[in-house]
């Protein structure tokens, strides 16, 4: 967003500028309690204490069903009928849940790329802006010192002449 002229913006105009990109970007960005509920979910399923949980449930379940007394086992050896059938349930849950999740966060890395696109777009405006002011007070004091040579020798050739 390079500017045309070489005539820095004024301080009101830069403000007015970051205001308008603060609002838009603290816009409409408000996730359903069934998308948080996703994401929660999300989050926990994708963690290593999930992981953890599963693995021990199901060292437990098939070892109880493989060595315990026969008479106290529920899920016989070799099929685990239950468990297979519990397994599948928790992932036919789970599955599109945490589809659900990542596409929310998905969207929400998406805004933030977003955001950090325009703040940085704001910011390179805002740099050159600063650099032309700079650009324009080294000319101004150039202007200003040769002004001051120029008086200065005129006093130094009527004090010798």
């Amino acid at each position: 967003m390079a500017q045309t002229q070489n005539i820095p913006l004024k301080l009101a105009e830069l403000k007015h500028r970051r205001e308008l990109c603060l609002k838009e970007l603290k816009g409409d960005k408000h996730i359903s309690k069934l998308g948080q509920l996703a994401v929660w979910i999300t989050d926990k399923v994708g963690s290593m204490g999930f992981f953890f949980i599963i693995f021990f449930w199901t060292i437990i379940w098939l070892g109880w069903n493989i060595l315990a007394p026969v008479a106290a086992r529920f899920d016989p050896y070799p099929a685990f009928v239950l468990w297979l059938f519990i397994s599948n349930m928790i992932q036919l849950f789970l599955l599109p849940l945490i589809m659900i999740g990542q596409n929310l966060q998905s969207q929400h890395a998406e805004s933030r790329a977003e955001t950090d696109l325009k703040i940085n777009e704001l910011a390179e405006i805002e740099n050159e802006t600063i650099l032309m002011h700079l650009e324009n007070q080294n000319i101004l004091m150039l202007q200003i010192l040769k002004n001051i040579e120029s008086k200065t020798d005129s006093l130094d050739s009527k004090i010798k002449g």
